[in-house]
């Protein structure tokens, strides 16, 4: 299936290899270099390329491109959710998945994709069970290992192996026996001039932490399973009893892993957070322009917006800006042409504005068009959705585990347009 894995950083240098099956030239990712050269944005790399021998299958995380090559048809959405839990892997070994710490491990990292992929096609891909086989890095380890020649591969087989249930190893055995989930959900929207929505959806994920005594079966139940719809499941869950049902049955794998992502379309009237009132305007005579900004809570639920974050990618011919916020710093790259906006914590009190003059190159002809705000923002302890789990029970053990649920609403793409 995948023949090769190249990790490439934005930059554009190959600085990692693996081959499964026949070695293939590194020229191959000139095609994926071509396609890189003609996105603006990284994350707009088109993440299937046909070449003519050849499929290229990339995908972008961390400044990290994951790119496949593929001599036969797959399905193309198989071989990016592999990717993606390579990339899952290495933050769950090394604590961030970044060029540096790939170069520091990279015997780890062989090993990993050695057990991870046999003969190009996925084996082991659960942590718990690779953790098993291949011992994360110590730096205790690393130095015993560089002075005996050892290797962080285990000598036995692990349990989870040879149980019937390949994503929990055997035996196991905890002092605290604890469940946490985390209800993470990404806004997508987009917002006009006016402050219509144009279009909004959620992309909801649930990340498990989960570390119990023995063979534990667990219900997870939601006050409203009915928003979510395109629903996606670890091999955990039990699918029947989802359909018929609408409550998650699973046998958890032990440690860290993703319960279930869903999809909120915008049929079912996405809340958008914040408004913005915005006016950039550009003169047709004298070489400047004018900017205001204004960012106020809209449907929070009486939540508060962190991390509030606004970034204008201005036009070619601004100079350089001449503003004045009341709250947060801004910074402006002339060669960039970035303003980057940093609020922080919105106070509805007293909400937060940008204002000033823009300067452009002397002569130089008015924009065709105005620039748009991508917004960044947080809210802890809320699913914009609604989404609200109700219970959790646990079958099979006799012990009672601590038990708990965090939410959080972050911004993805949330761009208005001005």
């Amino acid at each position: 299936m995948i023949h090769s894995l190249f990790l490439i950083n934005v930059s554009g240098d190959i600085f990692l290899e693996k081959h499964w099956k026949s070695v293939i030239s590194r020229s191959v990712c000139d095609y994926f270099f071509e396609a890189k050269q003609k996105a603006v944005d990284p994350e707009n790399v088109p993440p299937v390329l046909q070449t003519p021998h050849h499929y290229l299958i990339t995908i972008f995380r961390g400044k990290l491109f994951f790119l496949s090559v593929i001599q036969t048809e797959v399905p193309p959405l198989f071989v990016i959710e592999f990717l993606h839990r390579v990339a899952d892997t290495f933050q769950d070994y090394f604590g961030e998945c970044s060029e540096s710490v790939i170069k520091d491990n990279v015997v780890t990292v062989y090993e990993l994709l050695e057990e991870m992929l046999d003969n190009g096609f996925p084996l082991a891909t659960e942590s718990n069970v690779l953790k098993e086989m291949i011992r994360p890095p110590t730096i205790l380890r690393s130095v015993v290992n560089t002075l005996t020649g050892g290797s962080n591969v285990g000598d036995m087989l692990p349990t989870g192996q040879l149980s019937n249930i390949p994503w929990r190893r055997a035996g196991v055995k905890y002092t605290n026996n604890e469940a946490y989930f985390d209800v993470i959900e990404e806004i997508d929207a987009i917002v006009d001039k006016s402050g219509t929505t144009v279009f909004a959806e959620i992309q909801g994920v649930i990340e498990a932490c989960v570390r119990l005594t023995g063979m534990p079966d667990l219900t997870l139940s939601f006050m409203n399973p009915s928003l979510l719809d395109d629903v996606s499941f670890h091999p955990c869950v039990r699918f029947k009893r989802w359909e018929s049902e609408r409550v998650l049955s699973f046998i958890p794998p032990d440690g860290n892993f993703s319960l279930m992502s869903y999809h909120v379309s915008s049929q079912n009237l996405v809340a958008i957070p914040v408004y913005v009132k915005q006016n950039i305007s550009f003169f047709e005579t004298g070489s400047c322009g004018r900017l205001d900004i204004t960012i106020g809570p809209k449907q929070t639920m009486g939540k508060t917006v962190e991390g509030l974050m606004v970034t204008v990618h201005m036009p070619k011919t601004v100079l350089s800006v001449n503003l004045t916020s009341t709250q947060g710093n801004y910074t402006y790259e002339p060669t960039t042409k970035v303003l980057v906006w940093d609020i922080g914590k919105l106070n509805p009190q007293k909400l937060p504005n940008l204002r000033g003059s823009l300067s452009m190159h002397m002569g130089a002809p008015k924009p065709e068009e105005n620039p748009s705000l991508n917004i960044d923002l947080k809210i802890q302890q809320l699913a914009i959705s609604g989404l609200k789990v109700s219970r959790l029970d646990m079958y099979g053990e006799k012990y009672k585990p601590f038990k708990g649920v965090k939410y959080l609403t972050k911004a993805g793409k949330f761009q208005v347009r001005t």
